[in-house]
């Protein structure tokens, strides 16, 4: 049987590894620094309250996707009025991370990431995980949904944000 230090050390050892998952999914979802360290937060929390359950047979990576997303739409849900009134400029997220884009690429991406926020949560939480080159089985299991449904979400997703960024074309 576990100690309660043995099951905290591994969890921690867990989420260290696996931190870029948080931080993905809370860049997708919250629009202000203060509110992404809330979010992050939250998700380690539930994450923590929910390891019990965790199944070691399974990727950690995984299983912690699918908490990240719920608790992240949980909250775009929650605080979705209040974000649709003030959206404040961040510069660690409107900073490029790596070499300068040009001009017309930066641009591109502003128009992308603006394309994406605008959809709803499951959809953006699909986005996320096919440009975070994630299979269709594992969305599949992160979303409960079906591979086939995964398949024609993310078909239909490309159509609509093709459509919506045509003008950058």
């Amino acid at each position: 049987m576990a100690t309660a230090t043995s099951t905290r050390d591994a969890f921690v050892a867990l989420v260290e590894a696996h931190h870029g998952i948080v931080l993905k999914v809370t860049r997708a979802y919250c629009w202000s620094a203060a509110d992404r360290d809330d979010l992050v937060q939250d998700v380690l929390a539930q994450a923590w309250r929910a390891y019990p359950s965790y199944d070691a047979a399974r990727p950690f990576g995984t299983w912690l996707y699918r908490v990240a997303l719920n608790v992240a739409i949980s909250w775009v849900r929650t605080h979705a009025p209040r974000q649709r009134v003030t959206v404040p400029l961040d510069p660690d997220v409107h900073d490029a991370e790596s070499a300068p884009l040009d001009p017309v690429a930066a641009e591109r991406v502003r128009a992308l990431t603006a394309a994406i926020r605008h959809l709803d949560p499951l959809d953006r939480a699909l986005v996320l995980l096919y440009l975070d080159d994630t299979s269709h089985r594992d969305i599949a299991a992160v979303l409960g949904l079906t591979e086939t449904n995964v398949a024609t979400k993310i078909h239909r997703l490309k159509q609509r944000l093709r459509q919506r960024l045509e003008s950058f074309a």
